[in-house]
């Protein structure tokens, strides 16, 4: 009769082995995890950065090109056409004075 030995020590070596590379599998993958959104990150901040200098760019052109006047618009066609076209006043009311309403 022959006995059988037993394994132990090569199935706790290998045992031992599996773990350790799930492990770094697990660490791995959360590092890629990390980086993936590290990159994200830097990616919406630099889209942020030239929406503003943009933004910044356009305001200033906008502020230093000349006024249009409103000459350029046509006068809309009706019946008061050939009348000189009434452009509407601006009143402004003291801040002390109340208006009663109806």
């Amino acid at each position: 009769m022959t006995t059988a030995t037993p394994l132990t020590s090569s199935t706790a070596l290998s045992v031992n082995v599996t773990k350790s590379q799930e492990q770094s599998l697990y660490q791995s993958s959360g590092a890629i995890v990390a980086a993936i959104v590290v990159g994200v990150i830097i990616i919406f901040t630099a889209v942020l950065l030239i929406l503003k200098a943009y933004n910044r760019h356009m305001r200033g052109k906008r502020e230093l090109e000349p006024k249009s006047s409103k000459a350029s618009v046509p006068p809309p066609l009706g019946q008061n056409s050939s009348s000189i076209p009434q452009h509407p006043t601006v009143t402004s009311v003291p801040v002390g004075i109340h208006l009663q309403s109806r």
